[in-house]
């Protein structure tokens, strides 16, 4: 029965294309303002792209609560990256905590590849743009993926959606090593 789908716990990428319910996404999305400090305009770009993508299009839902949309505030607290989840009224779900450790060798790679590629944009010839640029999509879809394992059972989303989540966390982390 179709109306039974949403409950499935053992369906790590239910639902698929216009199966996923319109009301299971997220409304809105913010940082920790305690880590609001303005970085380096390509990291305060990537962000503001992130979130408006994110919230144009997404896929998110938290079994076993109210049925979204959904409210996030992605903050860090001592090696933790905390999803502060609330209903569309800011009425808090659930908080999850990840270990960050899972995540530190993606987002220091994230980090590194990005800044060959900000550099590359501004001084190198187009097929060394593109070949970066390659390399970046391929950490950026391995940290989607290791996103998507650690929020199992906990988060169901898509990898468009895990990857622009992605992007924050490497922001909130960059912010939390400065800030």
């Amino acid at each position: 029965m179709a109306a039974d789908a949403p409950d499935k716990p053992d369906a790590p990428d239910w639902p698929a294309g216009d199966d996923w319910p319109e009301t299971e996404r997220l409304a809105d999305v913010a940082l920790d303002e305690r880590l609001a400090r303005a970085g380096s305009p390509d990291v305060e770009h990537e962000r503001a792209v992130a979130i408006y993508d994110l919230l144009q299009e997404n896929r998110f839902s938290v079994p076993g609560h109210t049925p979204g949309p959904y409210r996030l505030v992605l903050s860090l607290q001592p090696q933790r990256l905390i999803f502060d989840i609330a209903d569309d009224a800011g009425e808090r779900l659930v908080m999850i905590g990840l270990a960050l450790s899972p995540f530190r060798r993606v987002v220091r790679d994230y980090f590194r590849i990005c800044e060959s590629y900000y550099d590359a944009v501004r001084h190198a010839p187009v097929h060394r743009i593109e070949a970066i640029d390659m390399a970046r999509r391929g950490v950026h879809d391995e940290a989607a993926e290791l996103l998507m394992q650690r929020l199992e059972g906990k988060v169901r989303t898509d990898h468009a959606t895990a990857r622009r989540l992605f992007t924050l966390i490497a922001v909130l982390h960059w912010k939390g090593r400065t800030a």
